[in-house]
């Protein structure tokens, strides 16, 4: 009797103990995010109190290294990122609705037990060693195809970025289309439709909330990736269309920066922060598109 007191004593101190600590879990996160929030305003504003704020957003040339007329137009970083971001996708969309596809209307259960794992397995690899497979084995296979591509280009991450999160676009939209009820697919089946007409005409409109969604978040983490454009992309910002040169994007010169080559409190310094906020808009804009998409275009059933 008295060991049943206690037990019970002790379930309702855990009851009354675990909404305290998983609180104090909750507010260490956002105030996390709220200290880096503003950790980049504030050294962000300290850029921009010596470099003039449209010279920075409408600027073609990023030279902050020249040590006579240092320039600090961000245009050409933004300009290496989407390059590297549109190749990427153009890599992953294809072949990831096309394995979301396969896993979720052709596959057996067994199959799709052990196919899935290994797939997502891809978005485990480090990123490091993406880079280096992006360097000594992409952009040699490439350079047999493409005369004059350079070591250092935009095609070779771009293609490996697209492989890093073709795991997110297939897994997410995987999901998306086997939430379909399965009634949609026999109606269709019914009505004499092929299986893949029910794949592309039925399924895929049904979980295009989902889908979209996926290639937003894919296309986020692309813009985000660091060490595969700075192993493979190289250093040498470039306001042009060109892809088969030397880039630089935004998260490669914050890397760059971020070894040593600026001191403390210079202006080339605080340019890390200006860059870093730039990528953090990005980002957020990308995030807050996959909830309106998800939203709009979500279908009740």
């Amino acid at each position: 009797m008295i060991e049943q007191h206690k037990n019970k004593g002790m379930k309702k101190f855990v009851e009354k103990l675990m909404p305290k600590l998983l609180f104090i879990t909750a507010l260490v996160s956002v105030l996390a995010t709220i200290g880096i929030v503003f950790t980049l305003i504030f050294e962000t504003f300290e850029f921009f109190r010596r470099v003039p704020f449209f010279d920075y957003i409408l600027g073609t040339e990023w030279l902050p290294f020249s040590g006579t007329s240092p320039s600090y137009g961000v245009l050409p970083l933004i300009i290496g990122t989407l390059k590297v971001t549109g190749i990427a996708i153009v890599v992953a969309v294809p072949l990831g609705l096309a394995a979301a596809i396969y896993l979720s209307e052709y596959a057996s259960d067994n199959v799709r037990r052990v196919v899935k794992p290994i797939l997502e397995v891809l978005a485990g690899v480090p990123t490091i060693v993406y880079g280096f497979f992006a360097l000594t084995f992409v952009t040699p296979l490439l350079q047999e195809v493409i005369p004059g591509l350079k070591i250092f280009n935009a095609i070779s991450p771009g293609i490996v970025v697209g492989i890093m999160i073709l795991p997110t676009i297939a897994s997410l939209s995987e999901d998306a289309m086997s939430s379909v009820p399965r009634s949609m697919r026999e109606g269709a089946l019914a009505l004499g439709s092929t299986k893949l007409e029910v794949a592309l005409k039925v399924v895929l409109p049904a979980a295009l909330s989902g889908i979209l969604a996926s290639v937003v978040l894919g296309i986020s983490r692309a813009i985000g990736e660091t060490m595969i454009v700075s192993l493979a992309g190289g250093s040498t910002p470039k306001f042009d269309g060109e892809i088969t040169d030397s880039i630089q994007t935004m998260t490669a010169y914050i890397v760059q920066v971020s070894t040593g080559d600026a001191g403390y409190g210079t202006t080339i310094y605080y340019s890390i922060y200006a860059v870093g906020f730039t990528l953090f808009i990005f980002t957020l804009l990308m995030n807050l598109l996959a909830g309106y998409i998800s939203k709009k275009f979500r279908e009740e059933y």
